[in-house]
């Protein structure tokens, strides 16, 4: 048995899929946090900080992550018809998810009021689910239209 048949191999069209779920399952954590700190506060004040983190979810997604999930789709399509279950992130991802979650670990306990973390913790998760809707209409156009995966974003 050779190392290659240890590697846990998918074809690519799930990764794409595994990388939209992860996205949207961090994002998704992330805005569930933020509403457990924002429950106990009134309404008006939820609504303030709530609409907060949605604008600035829609400047991080425009701005960051939709880029970071264009480049990982376009690196996913390069792939033969089967890749690493791992390599739906690029290894520096990797590196940067482990200094997003430390940085967010040292945010939780700092003396920072929770309803301003929040509004962050808002807009990066509604950052991240919105950018994970490109893995998902990426993978429906790869594997349920039957599309071919595009080798650039011309032909996206």
């Amino acid at each position: 048995m050779t190392l290659a048949h240890l590697k846990p191999a998918v074809p690519k069209h799930w990764l794409i899929a595994i990388a939209g779920l992860v996205w949207s399952g961090a994002g998704g954590m992330l805005c569930h946090l933020a509403w457990e700190w924002l429950r106990p506060l009134p309404p008006l004040r939820i609504t303030g900080l709530v609409a907060a983190g949605l604008v600035l979810a829609l400047v991080l997604h425009r701005f960051m992550l939709a880029r970071i999930a264009r480049r990982n789709m376009d690196r996913i399509c390069t792939y033969a018809e089967r890749g690493c279950v791992f390599a739906f992130q690029a290894w520096r991802s990797y590196l940067i998810i482990l200094v997003m979650i430390v940085a967010g670990s040292f945010l939780r306990h700092t003396m920072i009021p929770r309803e301003f973390l929040a509004s962050l913790y808002t807009a990066m998760g509604g950052a991240l689910i919105l950018s994970s809707l490109a893995y998902y209409f990426l993978f429906w156009r790869v594997q349920v239209t039957g599309a071919p995966c595009p080798a650039s974003e011309d032909e996206r």
